[in-house]
C-alpha cells in the first residue's frame, strides 16, 4: 500500500500530469491525441506522463474499436483524501466542499462516467460465472444477480434476506460469454463488464456510464472498488473478505463524522 501511495504522490508532483488529470476531469474518455492538444510538448513526452499516471492507477484505459480512451480513476485520490485529509477536516470545510460540488453539478454538460480496472488470478470463464451466477454474486456482492442473461431479458439485483426485493432492475443489452456483458443499471445508467485474458490472469474493466448526477458518481466510486475487491478475494482464495469493504467504509465515515461533531 505504501509503495502504491508513493507512486500516486510522485505522479501528482508534476504540473503537466496534474494538468492531464484536470483535462480528464473536465471530459472523461479522451484519446492520447486529444490529451496532447492541451499540452505544449511532443507526443512522446505526453505518452511518458500518461504512463506514469497509469502506473499510479490514476488513469485507466479502455479500447473502443481502434481508439484507446483514457479515463480518470479517482480511487487513489479518494484513498489519499481519507488517509491525509478527512481526519483533519472540520464541519465548516465539509460544508464549503459540498457547496462547491453543487455548483459544479449545475455546470456539468455531460453525464459522468466511472471506469475501474482490476486484475484477478482466475480465468475469464470463472469471472463471467461469478458475475452472472445468483449464488456467487450473493456471496461477494450481498445481492443475487438473477437473469437468463439473454439480450433483451430483465435482470434483478435481489436482496439476500429472502424478501424478494430487487434494489436494482435492469435490462441485458449485450452478452458475449465470457468476454463482455452490458446491462442497464436502473435508469438511466448502464454498466459494461469487459473480461480479458492478461497473461496468466484476467483483466476486468467495469465502465459505469450515463450517471445522472455527481452524487451518483461519488457513490459508485466507493461502491465498485469494494465489490470488486470482494469478488477478487473470492475467486483467488475461495472466500470473501472478513468484513465487506462497503461496511468498513460506512463505519469509518461514521467515526469521522462523530469525531468532527463539536458536541
Amino acid at each position: 500500500m505504501a509503495a502504491d501511495t508513493d507512486k500516486v504522490f510522485k505522479a501528482l508532483a508534476d504540473r503537466t500530469r496534474r494538468h492531464l488529470l484536470d483535462r480528464l476531469h473536465e471530459r472523461n474518455g479522451q484519446t492520447l491525441g486529444e490529451l496532447c492538444a492541451h499540452v505544449d510538448m511532443a507526443r512522446q513526452s505526453v505518452t511518458q506522463h500518461v504512463a506514469v499516471l497509469e502506473a499510479a492507477n490514476l488513469i485507466s484505459t479502455l479500447r473502443r474499436g481502434r481508439e484507446k480512451l483514457h479515463y480518470l480513476n479517482p480511487v487513489p485520490l479518494h484513498e489519499i483524501q481519507e488517509r491525509w485529509i478527512d481526519k483533519y477536516e472540520t464541519p465548516r470545510l465539509r460544508a464549503l466542499s459540498d457547496l462547491k460540488r453543487r455548483a459544479e453539478e449545475q455546470n456539468m454538460a455531460d453525464k459522468p462516467t466511472f471506469v475501474y480496472v482490476t486484475y484477478i488470478e482466475s480465468t475469464p470463464e470463472k469471472v463471467w460465472h461469478a458475475l452472472t451466477d445468483a449464488d456467487l454474486s450473493a456471496e461477494y456482492w450481498g445481492h443475487s444477480n438473477v437473469s437468463d442473461w439473454q439480450v433483451g431479458s430483465t435482470w434483478q439485483h435481489l436482496r439476500t434476506d429472502g424478501s424478494g426485493i430487487a434494489d436494482v432492475v435492469g435490462t441485458v443489452l449485450e452478452t458475449v460469454p465470457p468476454k463482455r456483458l452490458v446491462i442497464t443499471f436502473g435508469e438511466p445508467s448502464q454498466v459494461t463488464f469487459d473480461i480479458e485474458p492478461y497473461g496468466q490472469i484476467v483483466r476486468l474493466t467495469v465502465t459505469h456510464e450515463n450517471l445522472a448526477t455527481q452524487e451518483d458518481y461519488d457513490v459508485i466510486s466507493a461502491g465498485w472498488p469494494a465489490i470488486l475487491a470482494n469478488l477478487k478475494s473470492l475467486l483467488e482464495t475461495g472466500h470473501v473478505l472478513p468484513q465487506a469493504p462497503w461496511e468498513m467504509h460506512a463505519e469509518l465515515r461514521a467515526e469521522q463524522m462523530a469525531a468532527n461533531d463539536p458536541q
